[in-house]
Formats: structure tokens, sequence, C-alpha cells
């Protein structure tokens, strides 16, 4: 069947079955920190996985140049997809729910439109910025219901840490497509998960003195962090990510959602509400309007293109 695919459509499926392991990352993630410090868990994750990675990649890591001439971007892609995002990912999965997570993280459009509109001064038309205040209400609600519903607390500095990761991979997808062009995906990859693991050391060392023997979910939560979500989904990322525009890309992420809810809800009991619905639709609404590209649905791009 894959034969019978172009490269476009190659790498629609390819973006499609990374956001698919990605929209269960958050609730595996959440249910493994439960035993396991955050940026212990980060370490190993991105560790484990630049290992896996290495033999697929390490005929091409000799083309020391390239690395050297793009040395910046290739630390910032890396800075902000890998210690950016999943530091505060991870932050964020211990104080709020995992639902949360794909919800605010699919308002990436929206960012990348408003940071075109306030830094690069691009215009803005009255259909724009309604479905740009129509996603911010909606991410608003769905950061702050927990004051709606019983008052502040961490869920709060949770959910405003997700949009921070949000904007760590905003700012990987932006960069990214810069890189890959001069760059092949796997090695790209690679120095991202060597780059990502070499910050979490820091951070790491002091959770080791109170480090708790690994249990299930522990091992768990190592397991699909380095093959499934790291390895195999950041692989075919890059890879999709080099083969279509970035703006597209970020349409994958609206399987994310539903993925987490089907995972979260039996194994963490976590249950969609009303506000969290109501600020899904707002957010979702608001891409539709903005851009009028919702009806582009992943499996729709997939047979149509």
């Amino acid at each position: 069947m894959l034969n019978k695919l172009n490269t476009r459509q190659k790498a629609i499926l390819a973006l499609i079955i990374a956001n698919i392991i990605w929209g269960a990352a958050s609730p595996i993630f959440k249910y493994s920190l439960e035993s396991i410090p955050p940026f212990t868990l980060a370490f190993l994750r991105f560790s484990i996985a630049s290992l896996i990675l290495f033999p697929f990649v390490h005929k091409e890591l000799h083309k020391l140049t390239s690395v050297i001439d793009n040395w910046k971007e290739i630390f910032l892609f890396s800075i902000f997809g890998t210690t950016i995002n999943i530091t505060f990912f991870f932050l964020a999965l211990k104080s709020t729910e995992s639902i949360n997570a794909p919800i605010i993280g699919s308002s990436g459009p929206i960012i990348i439109l408003i940071f075109s509109v306030l830094f690069l001064h691009e215009k803005a038309g009255l259909k724009k910025i309604l479905g740009m205040l129509l996603s911010f209400f909606g991410i608003l609600i769905i950061i702050l219901e927990p004051v709606i519903k019983h008052g502040l607390d961490g869920s709060v500095i949770g959910n405003i840490f997700l949009v921070i990761a949000t904007l760590g991979a905003v700012g990987q997808t932006l960069i990214g497509k810069k890189v890959t062009k001069k760059y092949s995906p796997l090695p790209l990859t690679f120095w991202s998960f060597i780059i990502g693991s070499i910050t979490f050391i820091p951070m790491m060392i002091p959770e080791l003195k109170t480090l708790p023997p690994l249990d299930v979910k522990s091992v768990i939560g190592i397991v699909y962090g380095s093959i499934f979500s790291s390895f195999i989904a950041y692989s075919l990322y890059a890879w999709g990510l080099s083969k279509i525009d970035a703006s597209e890309a970020g349409l994958f992420a609206y399987i994310d959602p539903v993925i987490a809810i089907v995972i979260a809800y039996p194994l963490l009991g976590e249950k969609p509400t009303s506000l969290f619905l109501l600020g899904s639709v707002l957010v979702f609404f608001g891409i539709y309007i903005t851009e009028r590209r919702l009806n582009y649905h992943p499996i729709k791009k997939l047979l149509r293109t």
C-alpha cells in the first residue's frame, strides 16, 4: 500500500501517525510521572532514544561541516522542541489534567498567526481577528477552569505551563522548516535528542537523591517515551515536516485531543467537563474561522492528495 502513495501522501501519513502517538502521550506520561520525577524521565526518554536512533544515522554523522555550519539553528531547534517543550509539558502534567495538553497544543496555528501579525506586521482581516479572539477565549476558559470550579490551585499553573510548552513547539516548527531544508531529518532528530538530553542533566541531578525504585509505571513512561513518542514520532514528524509546509503540519494536531480523551478516561479517570468542551469548541471554531481549513481533515488530505 505504501508503494502506491506519493511522497506528499507518505508525509501526511507520517504526520498522522506521529500525532496519534503524541495524542496518547499526555495521559501515559501523567500516569508514569506518579512514580518518576519529570527531568529524570525526560533525560532517560531522550538519551535512550538517541541510542536507538544512532545505528540509523551514524553513517551521516561524519558530515560535521553541515552540523557546524547550522549549529545555531540545530541548537535552537533542540532547545525549543525538546528542552522548553518537554520541561513545561512534564511539569504541567504533574498538576493538571492530561486531556488539557492536546487542546492547548492545538492552538499552535493561532499562535503562529498572532506572532506573524505582531512581529512580521502581516495584515489580519476581521475574520482572522475574530477567529484569534475565539481561540484565545477558548484557551482562557480551559486555563481558568480550576478557578471557575473550585478556586485558585496548582492546575492553573499547570495549564499556563502547557501554553509555554506550546510556544516551544511553535518555535521548533518555525525553525525546523528552515533547518530541514539543509539537514537530513533523522540526523537532525538525533542531534536534537542529544542536545535535549544534556540540557536535562543539571535539573535531573537533584532528583536522583530521592529517586524511588523504578516500577511498572516508570518503565511504561520510559519505554513509551523513548521508543514511540521520541524515536518513532519525532523521526516521522521531522521527515514529514521536510516534505510539506510548516503551516500544514500544525493541522495534524487536531488528532491529538481525540486520542488523549480515549486513553485518559480508562487510564486516569479523566472526563471532559462542560467547560472543557466549551473551551475546545471555541478553540477549534476560532481556528476554522481564521484558517478555513478544518475541513481539511488529515484523513481527507491523505486520500485527496
